[in-house]
């Protein structure tokens, strides 16, 4: 199990379970979109990309610091 946090409180365990559903999020929203629809179909924008790329570095960062 991951923790991004020691789970001390109940604003810890908060923040917990939303870094959990947003990791959830870009994997449904993203990773699940690209991977099971041919590439030539799916669009995006340049905008949207440096977005999606912004959101898993986050998540990368957070996880990071938390070995």
């Amino acid at each position: 199990m991951i923790k991004i946090n020691d789970l001390s409180s109940e604003t810890k365990e908060s923040e917990h379970k939303g870094f959990a559903n947003l990791i959830k999020g870009v994997f449904g929203m993203f990773r699940n979109t690209a991977a099971h629809s041919p590439k030539i179909i799916w669009e995006i924008n340049e905008h949207d990309a440096l977005d999606i790329l912004l959101t898993i570095s986050l998540i990368h960062r957070k996880l990071e610091m938390n070995e």
